[in-house]
């Protein structure tokens, strides 16, 4: 079987297209809906479901891509790393949300950059979890970091660690609240506090209200900024209270920028999953990148 034909079909796998496809493999599309046909003759077997948006895997698609796609990636290593020292040098494609990437990620990975022999070049996209995911199928990244465990065997993931959420605001707002109840299910003495958010549909809030008081804000958001650590400079200008990962709050708590206005017996855990390609950890510089973030992740709180 020729190997190109593998590859292709692997490709069209994981971009779900055969559009994105050919534009992954500097190919026309014509020239990928072709192997594919292909590939499917000698197999006697259809290998995808043409849609109108992209294609789906027929059941004997995911079983031949499940066991192919380990293999071709290792043989893609071989070829582009070589037999000498001085090729060993790679590089390793990150993805994940922006926050926990730069605060946490990053500056674990950093360690393990330069050229000794065992180090990696670093790139990095920051993305939401759909997205990095979607780009990990791809191809267009090795390492994800995600918040949700994806589905599939294309796709592995470890559990990396998990993110208490704090219900903070500027000081002026907890005097002005006073003491919650610990255990309350209402919420009135919040009704009237400016929401700082990172969408419209409060995921922060919204997630932090039905887990802790058992309702939904009634509340719309008053400031409204794609990035937690806005919504955290923004809530130590006093806009308003906010449902922030602790992690990223605790030097304005420490400085006393920020307090927290409620304590729950259990507080809202989100937790991050490190995912890579079925198969991938086979090359050094993603299973070292992988194997160093789970250690070091076991020492976050």
């Amino acid at each position: 079987m020729d190997l190109a034909l593998l590859r292709t079909f692997v490709t069209v796998h994981r971009a779900g297209s055969f559009t994105r496809a050919a534009a992954l493999l500097g190919l026309s599309q014509p020239a990928v809906t072709s192997q594919i046909r292909t590939l499917e003759r000698q197999l006697g077997r259809p290998l995808f479901l043409r849609q109108a948006r992209g294609v789906t895997p027929t059941s004997i698609g995911d079983e031949l891509a499940h066991k192919a796609a380990p293999h071709l990636d290792a043989l893609v290593e071989i070829t582009e790393s070589g037999l000498d020292d001085e090729s060993s040098f790679r590089t390793l494609h990150l993805a994940g949300p922006p926050e926990f990437t730069a605060e946490r990620a990053l500056p674990a990975l950093t360690e393990l950059t330069g050229d000794d022999g065992q180090g990696f070049a670093l790139r990095v996209s920051f993305g939401t979890a759909e997205e990095v995911l979607e780009g990990l199928s791809a191809g267009h990244h090795d390492l994800a970091i995600g918040t949700a465990r994806p589905r599939g065997a294309l796709l592995t993931a470890a559990p990396l660690c998990d993110e208490e959420h704090i219900l903070v605001a500027a000081p002026r707002w907890a005097d002005e609240i006073g003491p919650m109840r610990p255990h309350g299910k209402d919420v009135p003495a919040l009704k009237n506090v400016p929401v700082v958010e990172v969408q419209e549909s409060l995921p922060f809030v919204s997630r932090y209200w039905a887990s802790v008081f058992d309702c939904r804000p009634t509340v719309a958001g008053t400031v409204i900024a794609p990035d937690l650590r806005a919504v955290l400079a923004c809530t130590v200008a006093g806009a308003g209270l906010a449902v922030l990962p602790r992690y990223l709050c605790a030097p304005a708590l420490k400085r006393g920028d920020v307090v927290t206005l409620h304590e729950p017996a259990v507080p809202p855990l989100r937790t991050y999953f490190l995912v890579v390609r079925t198969g991938t950890l086979a090359m050094p510089h993603i299973a070292r990148a992988h194997e160093w973030l789970i250690r070091v992740a076991s020492n976050w709180s």
